[in-house]
C-alpha cells in the first residue's frame, strides 16, 4: 500500500466512523484532578516568558545590593530611552515587562510622596521624571504587558522593622497599583531583614518576615487593586521562586506546592499531588549581575545558552523571566540587544511552523464527541483529546506526512482539569521500527523534549505510563530547531577593568582554579571547604605589573549541593613573588544569598604582578567552597 493511499484510507475511516456521531450527544467533560489553576494564574502560564529590569542607585555605585544611605542625585540617566529596552525585550521573544520599583536601598523610581529618598529629589528631568510611568508606557506601545518589583525590604526607612514601615510599603503598593494600568505581576523579593542604614541609624534589624508583613493581607490588597495581577513568591501568592537564579527549574517541575511556608528543595521541582497550585518562575540575568556592570560586558550570556536556558524553563513548564539591566546612559548594551535579536530571531523561525501539523490523530481509546484525538492539532487552547474516566494509561499516534524531520517536541496539558499525567513515553517509528525517544515526569504547561539529533519518522506515538486521572492533552507539536546566529564577543568598555586574557594560575591550594580567569559564571572553582589554620587559596600571575584600585570576586551560581562561597577574603600582592604586602581584608557582605560579584577597592592603589587570595571559611556552613571568578580593576582617571 503506497503512503498516500494508507493516509486516505485512514483519514476516509475517521470520517466514516464519525458521521454518525455528529448528531451524537457531547461527552460529558472530566471532572478536575487535584489543584487547578486560578483564571490570573492561566494567563500567566500562557506568557511563557518575560523581561526583568533591574535599573536604579545601584546602577551608578556599581553595587547589587545598595545599603540605603545613597544620594537620590547619583541617579542621573545620560540617554534614557525606554523605548530601546522594550524593543530589545520584544525583538527577545519577551512578553512582559516587570521593572524594579524600588531595591533593597529604598530609592523609588516614581515621584513618590511617601518618602524623599526617591527620583523627585534626583537631576533627572530636574526630578520631574517618572521612570515607572515611562517604561510603563513605553511597554504599551510596544504591545506587551507591564508588570512591577517592589522591594518589601528598604534599607534607607528609618521604622524598617516596626510597625509604622509596614504602612508605608503598603501604601507604595496601593501607589503602584493605582497609577500604572493593569499589572500582569507584583513582584515582592525574599530577601528581607539584615544591616542598613535605616535612617542614620546605621545597625541590624532582624524581622520574622510572615509575621511582620502578613503576606496574606498584602497579596489582598494587591488582588483588590489589580484583580489579574499574578504576585510572587510568599505563600498565599499566586507564583513562586523556582529555587534558584541560575535560570534552572527542576526536572521534573510540578506547578503544586503543599501548603505551608516555602523549602528551597521543594520550589525547585514542586510536589506531585500537592494542594496548592503554585506553579515556579525561573528567574535569571542575561549578565551574572542584576544591575549593569561595565565589567560584564564580556559575559553576556551568548544566545546558544538563551536557547538552553529556554529549555530548562519554559520547556519545564515555568515561566522565564530574564533579567535585562541598562547601563548609566538608561539603555541596554549594544552586545545585550545583539544578543536579545540573535535568540529571538532563531525562536521565532523554530516555532513558526508545527510539523504535526497535517498529522492524523488516532488514539488507543476515546471519550467519545468533542474529546477526539484529533483536538491535540488543531490550535485551540480549549480543546483537548481525553479518554473514559477508568482508562488512565492510554496511548495516541500521529501518522505523519512523509519526510517530516523533527528534533523538539512539544506537549501540552489542559490545565483546568489539573496536573493528569504522572509519567508519559514518545516513541518514534523510524524505518518501520518502534523506538522510544524520551521518558519524562510532568506535562503540565508545557514540556519540551529536545532530541540529541532531527528525527525523520513515520509516526510519533504519546503513551500515558501512570497517571490518577484519564488523560486531558491539549496539544502534541513538533519543530525543527533553528540555530541563533552567533554574536561578536565583546571587550568591557570600561578602560578601568583589567582583561584576564594574560592571566594564568601561578598556584592553588586545589585544582581546577583555571576556571576564575575564564570569563564564563557557569563555570567554577570547587574545593572542600577551608579548615581552621588551613585556608583555601590562589595566586594568580596577570602576565604584566599592574597599577590596581581593587579587584572583584563572583560567586557561583551553580545550583551545587551543600557548596557555598567564601565569608571573607584576605588578598596580598607582590611584584616579584618574593615580597608580599597585604592589600587589604575583610568580610564579604550578603555574598551567600545575594550571589553577587563583590567588587572591592583597595585603601589605595597598590603595583602588583601577583595576587594571592586566601578564604579561611564560607559564608554559611557546607562542605565545599565555590567561586566562579576573580577581576581587577585600575583607578579611574579624572
Amino acid at each position: 500500500m503506497t503512503e498516500v493511499s494508507r493516509r486516505l484510507l485512514l483519514a476516509s475511516g475517521l470520517a466514516a466512523t464519525a458521521t454518525p456521531a455528529l448528531a451524537a450527544t457531547r461527552a460529558a467533560a472530566p471532572k478536575p484532578w487535584g489543584a487547578t489553576p486560578s483564571k490570573r494564574q492561566l494567563a500567566w502560564h500562557a506568557r511563557e516568558q518575560y523581561a526583568f529590569v533591574h535599573f536604579s542607585i545601584n546602577t551608578f555605585t556599581d553595587r547589587e545590593w545598595g545599603y540605603g544611605d545613597e544620594d537620590p542625585k547619583l541617579f542621573d540617566p545620560t540617554d534614557f530611552d525606554p523605548d530601546q529596552i522594550v524593543a530589545a525585550a520584544k525583538a527577545g521573544g519577551m512578553r512582559g515587562i516587570i521593572l524594579t520599583a524600588k531595591h533593597h536601598d529604598g530609592f523609588c523610581l516614581w515621584p513618590t510622596m511617601l518618602t524623599e529618598h526617591c527620583i523627585r529629589n534626583s537631576p533627572y528631568k530636574n526630578g520631574k521624571g517618572d521612570v515607572v510611568g515611562e517604561m510603563e508606557r513605553a511597554t504599551r506601545r510596544a504591545g506587551l504587558d507591564f508588570g512591577l518589583y517592589l522591594s518589601p525590604w528598604d534599607r534607607n526607612h528609618a521604622e524598617y522593622g516596626r510597625p509604622a514601615y509596614v504602612e508605608y510599603f503598603r501604601k507604595q503598593v496601593v501607589e503602584l497599583c493605582t497609577r500604572y494600568g493593569t499589572l500582569f505581576e507584583f513582584w515582592f523579593d525574599g530577601a528581607n531583614g539584615g544591616d542598613g542604614y535605616y535612617g542614620g541609624a546605621r545597625d541590624t534589624r532582624k524581622i520574622d518576615a510572615p509575621k511582620y508583613y502578613n503576606w496574606p493581607s498584602i497579596v489582598a490588597l494587591v488582588h483588590q487593586h489589580q484583580p489579574m495581577a499574578c504576585t510572587f513568591d510568599p505563600l498565599g501568592a499566586d507564583v513562586r521562586w523556582v529555587g534558584n537564579e541560575d535560570g534552572v527549574a527542576g526536572d521534573p517541575c510540578w506547578p503544586t506546592m503543599p501548603n505551608h511556608p516555602y523549602v528551597q528543595s521543594e520550589g525547585n521541582s514542586g510536589v506531585r499531588g500537592a494542594p496548592l497550585w503554585w506553579p515556579a518562575e525561573t528567574d535569571v540575568s542575561i549578565r551574572p549581575g542584576w544591575f549593569y556592570h561595565a565589567d560584564e560586558d564580556a559575559k553576556v550570556k551568548t544566545p546558544a545558552r538563551l536557547v538552553k536556558l529556554y529549555d530548562e524553563s519554559v520547556g519545564r513548564g515555568t515561566n522565564l523571566n530574564l533579567n535585562l539591566p541598562p547601563d548609566r546612559r538608561g539603555r541596554l548594551a549594544d552586545i545585550d540587544v545583539a544578543v536579545l535579536k540573535s535568540f529571538g530571531t532563531a525562536q521565532a523561525a523554530t516555532f513558526a511552523r508545527d510539523l504535526a501539523q497535517g498529522a492524523v490523530a488516532t488514539a488507543s481509546h476515546s471519550r467519545g464527541v468533542g474529546f477526539s484525538p484529533a483536538n491535540v492539532l488543531d490550535g485551540r487552547a480549549d480543546s483537548y483529546w481525553s479518554t473514559a474516566d477508568g482508562i488512565t494509561t492510554p496511548s495516541l499516534v500521529l501518522d505523519l506526512p512523509p519526510g517530516r524531520t523533527f528534533d523538539l517536541i512539544r506537549l501540552r496539558e489542559y490545565l483546568p482539569l489539573g496536573l493528569r499525567v504522572t509519567r508519559f513515553a514518545v516513541d518514534a517509528e523510524v524505518d518501520g521500527r518502534w523506538r522510544e525517544l524520551a521518558q519524562h515526569a510532568c506535562i503540565g504547561a508545557q514540556r519540551i523534549i529536545r532530541l540529541p539529533a532531527p528525527v525523520t519518522a513515520r509516526r510519533l506515538r504519546l503513551r500515558i505510563l501512570e497517571a490518577p486521572a484519564c488523560p486531558a492533552i491539549r496539544e502534541i507539536a513538533l519543530f525543527r530547531q533553528v540555530a541563533p546566529a552567533a554574536v561578536a564577543t565583546v571587550v568591557a568598555s570600561d578602560p578601568s577593568i583589567v582583561a584576564t586574557t594574560r592571566w594564568s594560575i601561578a598556584a592553588a591550594s586545589a585544582p581546577g582554579a583555571q576556571a576564575l580567569l575564564d570569563n564564563d559564571t557557569a563555570t567554577s572553582w570547587a574545593l572542600p571547604a577551608p579548615k581552621l589554620g588551613a585556608p583555601a587559596s590562589v595566586t594568580i600571575d596577570l602576565g604584566a605589573t599592574e597599577t590596581l584600585a581593587g579587584f572583584s570576586l563572583t560567586p557561583s551560581r551553580a545550583v551545587m549541593a551543600d557548596t557555598a562561597p567564601p565569608k571573607g577574603y584576605r588578598i596580598e600582592t607582590s611584584t616579584d613573588g618574593t615580597d608580599w604586602q597585604e592589600a587589604g581584608k575583610g568580610e564579604l557582605p550578603n555574598i551567600a544569598y545575594a550571589l553577587a560579584t563583590q567588587r572591592i577597592a583597595f585603601a589605595t592603589p597598590v603595583t602588583a604582578r601577583l595576587l594571592r587570595l586566601s578564604f579561611a571559611e564560607t559564608a554559611i556552613p557546607a562542605r565545599r567552597l565555590a567561586i566562579a571568578g576573580i577581576g581587577a580593576f585600575r583607578p579611574r582617571s579624572g
